[in-house]
């Protein structure tokens, strides 16, 4: 019995660690997403010593129109007043296999890598603004779009 107590023990202290993943996914109304709704995500980095993926997370219903999607996401620096803005097409499916996401039912779930092992030189808060450069508006059946930020082993 003491055996599992000890064990119980070390998996708890060790599980208590520092966290090595952010997610933070926001609800798009109505599920038409217009190009003025530009969502807001800020996360706090402290280790500017590791490395980051990045990723954009995008939840849609099976009726979206398009195999991809185009995303500016604008980012701002810890201390800065300026931001850097960079273009992403994602794609969310391809002809011969349909829907390259996870999905249930008729919703499907995208992560999608947008900047592979990058590092945070500032610590500090970073604001995250996401923006769809779609042509049509509103863009119809997205559910939600986030951010998700994983630290590099």
């Amino acid at each position: 019995m003491r055996k599992y107590c000890l064990l119980y023990l070390v998996l708890f202290f060790a599980a208590c660690g520092p966290i090595n993943t952010f997610e933070k996914n926001v609800a798009i109304p109505g599920q038409e997403w217009h190009t003025s709704f530009k969502p807001v995500i800020t996360f706090d980095i402290t280790d500017t010593s590791s490395l980051y993926n990045v990723y954009v997370v995008l939840r849609h219903r099976n009726a979206y129109r398009y195999n991809n999607i185009w995303i500016r996401g604008t980012v701002q620096q810890p201390g800065d007043t300026a931001t850097r803005s960079r273009q992403y097409e994602l794609k969310l499916a391809d002809d011969a296999a349909g829907w390259l996401g996870r999905g249930m039912d008729d919703i499907f779930e995208h992560r999608i890598l947008i900047q592979e092992r990058t590092r945070f030189t500032r610590p500090g808060q970073y604001r995250f603004v996401l923006e769809h450069t779609m042509r049509n508006d509103p863009l119809e059946y997205v559910m939600n779009v986030g951010l998700r930020i994983e630290k590099t082993p």
